[in-house]
């Protein structure tokens, strides 16, 4: 079993310590950091299992991290700790890659619950077959390559962030099929948590902003009203063997 290492970045040191004490429970080995210059030079010194990001740093900001983290570093899964306030700052760390994130003040058991959730995903990549006999799955334009965790869209490889992509392969593997936001927090963020549908909103938005060419009238990712979202259907097809040239 792999070890299970957390850097947490966070400049409140009570925060950080509690964080510790809890993730020390069920993780092997949990580091803090407690300004954004030391956190970038732990991260980038070693491989870490997850780092937990404030981001209102002294030194460097989680955003400059996050970034860095994102052009430099192998995959790192990424979860951030954001003020109510800084809804702007949140949106754009999620398009710079993390994961996820988590408000202050926040309720520990679920922070907890979804380092748990991040572990569990990370040990299901892991043990999937061998690259050559995942799926390809295409929908009119659109080629989503499973074992690379790459898009195409129309010949042009689109940048996703590891749960945007996660999203969209859930749909993509039950076209047609209707999820609420509780369904789609407990199915691909692996937890439910009661007023976190946002999180599902935010990241349907950015998904359509990316792959619909026209986001306001969404052909893959379609909203059921008073319900929750689908995969639109049409002509489908997966093809177990095949990688298309752009995906190269």
């Amino acid at each position: 079993m792999e070890r299970k290492s957390v850097l947490v970045v966070e400049d409140e040191r009570d925060i950080a310590q509690l964080l510790k004490l809890h993730l020390s429970e069920f993780c092997d080995e949990v580091v803090i950091t407690n300004n954004g210059c030391d956190g970038l030079d732990a991260a980038e010194k070693r491989a870490w299992g997850l780092i937990i990001l404030d981001l209102g740093l002294p030194g460097m900001g989680g955003l400059e991290i996050c970034r860095r983290i994102r052009e430099n570093m192998r995959y790192t899964p990424v979860l951030m700790l954001t003020a109510k306030s800084s809804e702007p700052d949140r949106v754009l760390g999620l398009d710079i890659g993390a994961d996820d994130y988590v408000t202050k003040p926040f309720c520990l058991p679920e922070l907890v619950a979804r380092v748990r959730a991040i572990f569990r995903r990370c040990a299901a990549l892991q043990k999937l077959p061998e690259q050559e006999s995942l799926p390809v799955f295409h929908r009119g334009g659109l080629t989503i390559d499973f074992a690379k965790r790459q898009v195409d869209l129309e010949g042009r490889l689109v940048e996703l962030t590891a749960k945007e992509f996660d999203l969209l392969a859930h749909f993509a593997q039950h076209p047609g099929r209707v999820y609420t936001r509780a369904q789609l927090l407990d199915q691909v963020w692996g937890y439910g948590h009661q007023g976190y549908e946002h999180t599902v909103n935010s990241h349907i938005n950015r998904l359509r902003s990316k792959i619909e060419q026209e986001p306001s009238k969404p052909r893959y990712i379609v909203t059921v009203w008073g319900v929750g979202y689908r995969f639109g259907e049409g002509n489908s097809s997966i093809s177990p063997g095949h990688v298309p040239h752009a995906l190269h």
